[in-house]
């Protein structure tokens, strides 16, 4: 009887220390939460201060708009995993198998598998743009590129597609009406065919923000920004939407059901928020950036899915890890960083600055990221103590079963 209980007590014990663990409070990684970490800036941080920075959030995805070989050295044997980006212009070049695998032996392979590279975004809404030439390259090089990861056996670890603007639709609403644009039919079809045939991920770039700033006398502002509201159902699939980018991926999903494609994986490759703007661009502002982008974060945290697929975590990449001070176009280009190229927070979405320093110091910024709005965190802090009250329990419990056995 004194054996069993000693089994019974030590079983316990490691029993109440991992309930413990699990609810103190660690700071986890969010397996669908990645970041865009764009360049256009004459004074960011060095690559390697970056990867401190990503680091320190617990991110473990990111994307560049280039195969920049200091970022890909910098990002080596770190768990951050990388997306890298074909550019526009090089699309026609690379229509050439030869062309292409000599990109992937170039860009590529030198740094797989040291750096996790994952994938290979070829061009950046390239349906959209102003050159409709490059639609004509876009899926051949796509092919191209895939063709030289398999020549090399890289296919099975790094994936092909290309971010497209939302604009690829012809209608977005409601989310079953989802259709794209009669024009781009054929060239969509061979683009879905190539997805489906490598299981690829179709990459949209979906900014709430853009329909909002169109008509904000017509649409909620607390629908685009995550807050509670009453939403709205859709009158064909009864689905309910608490938020407008869920919306916007559904009605990406249901477009490409219409082509017989309703397996491709949809991920979101761009959405965030700008913190300042002209006076023609409406409800960009600091407030509506840090709601929006807490908010987009807390349900990162959950791993949601959206109505039309509940049970599949939806990969979001926000826009952006830093402002980026020599991009062209409105001052929204400019201001959609989470951080300033210091390492100094922009504003406030859950990021709790450890230390932070000008980028002239030697010293880095280093911060931890909390995904938990306040009502969660008083759930959790009660969760944990409960926990702990029940491992108190099961000692003073078995130490009394002990002492009178």
């Amino acid at each position: 009887m004194e054996h069993l209980l000693t089994k019974i007590f030590m079983s316990h014990i490691l029993l109440g220390f991992f309930l413990t663990l699990s609810g103190c409070g660690f700071v986890r990684e969010v397996e669908s939460l990645g970041i865009n970490y764009g360049q256009v800036a004459n004074n960011l941080p060095a690559p390697e201060k970056v990867l401190e920075l990503l680091r320190s959030l617990k991110v473990t995805k990111a994307r560049i708009y280039d195969t920049n070989p200091q970022v890909l050295s910098a990002f080596a044997n770190s768990n951050v995993e990388i997306i890298v980006t074909v550019e526009n212009d090089m699309l026609a070049t690379l229509t050439d198998p030869n062309q292409s695998l000599q990109w992937v032996s170039t860009r590529i392979r030198p740094f797989f598998p040291a750096t996790r590279i994952t994938g290979i975004a070829v061009g950046n809404e390239v349906f959209t743009g102003d050159d409709n030439t490059l639609v004509t390259y876009l899926v051949p090089a796509m092919v191209s590129i895939h063709a030289a990861l398999v020549r090399l056996g890289l296919d099975q670890y790094i994936h092909v597609s290309t971010p497209n603007s939302l604009a690829v639709l012809q209608e977005s609403f409601p989310p079953s009406a989802g259709s794209f644009r009669p024009e781009l039919n054929v060239i969509m079809l061979q683009f879905l065919q190539f997805l489906a045939a490598t299981k690829g991920p179709f990459w949209i770039n979906a900014y709430p923000y853009f329909a909002y700033k169109d008509s904000p006398n017509k649409i909620p502002i607390d629908y685009v920004l995550f807050n509670p509201n009453s939403g709205m159902v859709d009158p064909n699939t009864k689905l309910h939407y608490d938020n407008m980018l869920y919306a916007q991926v559904d009605a990406v999903i249901i477009a490409m059901a219409k082509m017989g494609f309703g397996g491709v994986e949809v991920r979101v490759s761009e959405t965030g928020w700008p913190s300042r703007g002209d006076a023609t661009e409406i409800g960009a502002n600091l407030q509506n950036a840090a709601i929006y982008n807490h908010n987009l974060m807390r349900r990162q945290y959950l791993n949601e899915g959206t109505p039309l697929r509940p049970s599949m975590k939806l990969e979001i990449y926000v826009f952006a890890l830093f402002n980026e001070d020599m991009k062209p176009g409105p001052t929204s280009e400019r201001n959609y960083g989470l951080f300033q190229p210091d390492g100094t927070m922009a504003y406030n979405v859950g990021l709790t600055a450890l230390s932070t320093t000008s980028s002239s110091s030697s010293s880095t910024s280093s911060a931890s990221i909390s995904l938990t709005s306040n009502s969660t965190k008083v759930k959790e802090s009660g969760y944990s103590r409960l926990l702990c009250s029940i491992f108190l329990y099961l000692v003073g419990f078995q130490v009394y079963m002990r002492r009178h056995w």
